[in-house]
């Protein structure tokens, strides 16, 4: 059972065309799987029954009509945060712990019209504002590297995606990546984590956090299977607004030629807090391209520095707004005490969101004030517009490079205990220093793992290309797993 649950799509499918399982019998093994390692509490929601009901429909696909989807019979996890159609979507708050949608997200829809079978809504910090997947109501999400009472946290804000897929417990996941939220868990739990460009894949279901940013991400063991699920849920969406309208090129994972790929390295990346390993595997990676024939240079991404102060205040302004709709009145939680208005948003805000939530609504509310306008919001867009430039000119302008490596996280995961030392807004600012850049610009970013630390924990590299680059970003990427050789988490 556990060496089947580390399979490929492409190994999984020929062992129901072979006959030697059966999209029924690998369901309840991952079920199976799941409900073993219930303490890492990846999952909010374990939707057994409408994963076999998935995977009967599998089954007489592959055995009757002998026609076999692209995903049929693979078992995934939907992060918390994007709705399902007669299934609670909490968002890990008590402001929708009894919320169950009308409707699928888009990206849901497509990955069950391909096949896929649904194991789990999986855990997050609350409404998607953290680093650790420490603050849902329904608890933390433990590290499956480690077990210890000091244990280590999975990285957030899609830890419990990120944990299902390493556990063995589906093959892939979906997270929502607004300034790292997929390739931070990724790289802190050993699994790819990818970032698509913004607008590839609808946004339609996915409970907002930051408008502007937000981004469905995509969490697998590898490259390969991390392609299938792009390939699946890419596209023009008329019920999004934001998604680009020509329509979607499937990605195809080939045998690149690296000499003729030129990769930056941004000087700006290499800064204060950065573990010794984090470093020596950037050097070493490097490294190792540049013996393959690809071409390395430094690049300069001038305005990395104000780059997550920028990001904060424009996270903080989108989340006030969004966060409006919490009212007591259309949406989520209402206290049943009889209030004047005033007193009912409050109450039900003060009952339905954390410290966290709260704070940033606070600190939203502050930079749109009319006399901080100009100061704090404008200001970060002019911001971003530099950094969104910055990247513009080394992938376009003279001595211009394909694609950028850096860090994805600044060391491996921390303990539990050293993570909530500190406050949220600290650790997001330490943790998602590497990631948050690509979703201020727009584009593409993955994590891939690359060895383990010295403690026992995944270290992980990162991407990134210009915008609709992905057909070169997953080859690269491809490449570099292959050459690496990353070790699955062993299945107990």
């Amino acid at each position: 059972m556990n060496k089947l649950t580390s399979y490929t799509i492409k190994e999984i499918h020929k062992g129901f065309q072979d006959k030697l399982l059966t999209p029924t019998s690998f369901v309840d093994l991952c079920i199976q799987r799941a409900k073993q390692k219930s303490e890492l509490n990846a999952f909010i929601t374990l939707t057994e029954e409408i994963a076999e009901n998935h995977a009967i429909e599998s089954e007489k696909r592959t055995y009757i009509d002998k026609k076999m989807r692209p995903l049929e019979g693979i078992t995934i996890a939907i992060k918390d945060n994007f709705c399902t159609k007669n299934i609670p979507t909490t968002c890990a708050s008590n402001m929708l712990k009894n919320f169950v949608p009308t409707y699928d997200a888009t990206v849901y829809s497509r990955l069950i019209n391909s096949g896929a079978c649904l194991v789990g809504k999986s855990n997050l910090d609350e409404f998607a504002m953290g680093s650790g997947t420490v603050d849902s109501i329904f608890g933390p999400t433990r590290n499956p590297w480690f077990s210890s009472e000091d244990w280590k946290i999975s990285g957030g804000s899609s830890g419990g995606s990120a944990v299902s897929v390493s556990s063995g417990s589906c093959v892939a996941a979906i997270g929502s990546d607004t300034g790292g939220s997929t390739r931070n868990p990724a790289a802190l739990c050993g699994v790819i984590g990818l970032k698509p460009t913004y607008g590839l894949v609808s946004r339609y279901g996915l409970i907002p956090l930051v408008n502007s940013m937000d981004v469905p991400g995509i969490l697998a063991r590898n490259i390969d299977d991390t392609t299938k699920i792009l390939n699946c849920v890419a596209g023009p969406d008329t019920l999004d607004a934001t998604t680009v309208k020509k329509p979607f090129k499937p990605i195809n994972i080939t045998d690149i030629d690296l000499s003729q790929i030129k990769i930056g390295i941004p000087v700006e990346y290499h800064c204060e807090g950065m573990s010794t390993e984090v470093i020596g595997l950037w050097r070493h990676i490097a490294d190792l391209l540049e013996n393959e024939k690809c071409q390395i240079q430094s690049v300069t991404l001038p305005h990395t520095s104000v780059s997550i102060a920028a990001y904060s205040i424009l996270n903080q302004c989108e989340v006030a707004s969004n966060m409006a709709r919490y009212d007591g009145l259309e949406f989520g939680l209402r206290t049943s005490e009889d209030y004047s208005t005033e007193e009912l948003y409050a109450s039900t805000r003060c009952i339905g969101f954390n410290n966290v939530v709260r704070s940033r609504i606070f600190a939203g509310n502050y930079f749109l004030l009319t006399r901080n306008y100009e100061k704090y919001f404008l200001k970060a867009l002019r911001l971003r517009r530099l950094i969104s430039d910055d990247f513009n000119k080394v992938f376009n302008g003279p001595n211009s490079v394909d694609l950028l490596l850096t860090p994805t996280t600044l060391t491996d995961a921390p303990t539990y205990n050293d993570f909530t030392s500190k406050h949220n807004r600290d650790q997001c600012a330490l943790q998602d220093y590497c990631t948050q850049p690509a979703n201020m610009a727009g584009i593409p970013a993955v994590s891939i793992p690359i060895r383990v630390s010295t403690n026992n924990m995944p270290l992980s590299l990162q991407l990134m290309g210009p915008a609709f680059s992905e057909q070169v970003l997953l080859n690269v990427a491809k490449r570099i797993e292959d050459l690496v050789q990353f070790p699955s988490l062993k299945m107990e």
